[in-house]
């Protein structure tokens, strides 16, 4: 979609829920960025216009190019395990699960994960537009990572399955658009599906 305005070096879309639906782009040079903000600004992507602003910051992308980036003082992997060590020296009344556990799904947690089916590599969407097409759902899936295809069924507007590479990859991308607003009125519903 951007990479008709330059080289494009890096796509940044976090999977948070304060930062779903943005996504960095960065180009080469200003120049594209330029070009692209001022083409695309407005332009209809899933029934909403496009807003685009220029980053606040230079992108870690482009200081590796020009020699200028610097690694954070501490790596994620050290924050994550200096965060796991905080919590293994709660008190008792507090214990946490232990980290192999993993978190204990409710109810409502399983239903909307797609429990009803088993895990599959392939996912089941259901309450799409009719105007979706599979170039605008790759769009939204691939940020997840395994992403395969997406196959959309003519016959019947509104449904369509999307593929991975295994059930690990597509549960994430289940959790992470079960219930995404393409339009104010279309939530999408995903399951796994059938094998």
């Amino acid at each position: 979609m951007f990479s008709q305005f330059g080289r494009v070096l890096d796509v940044v879309a976090m999977k948070t829920y304060r930062l779903r639906g943005q996504a960095w782009v960065v180009f080469t040079d200003t120049a594209a960025a330029t070009n692209a903000l001022r083409t695309m600004q407005g332009f209809p992507f899933f029934d909403k216009p496009i807003r685009i602003t220029y980053a606040k910051t230079k992108s870690d992308a482009v200081a590796k190019v020009d020699g200028t980036y610097k690694p954070d003082k501490k790596s994620r992997a050290q924050k994550n395990a200096a965060a796991r060590e905080a919590m293994l020296k709660r008190p008792a009344g507090n214990k946490p699960l232990p980290v192999s556990a993993g978190p204990v799904p409710s109810a409502a947690a399983s239903a909307a994960s797609g429990a009803g089916n088993a895990p599959h590599k392939i996912l089941f969407v259901q309450n799409l537009p009719e105007t979706s097409n599979e170039a605008m759902l790759g769009m939204l899936f691939q940020q997840f990572p395994g992403f395969r295809e997406v196959r959309m069924v003519e016959a019947r507007p509104g449904i369509a399955f999307v593929e991975y590479e295994n059930e690990m990859q597509s549960g994430t991308a289940l959790q992470g658009l079960q219930g995404f607003k393409i339009t104010p009125a279309n939530a999408m519903n995903i399951t796994f599906a059938k094998q």
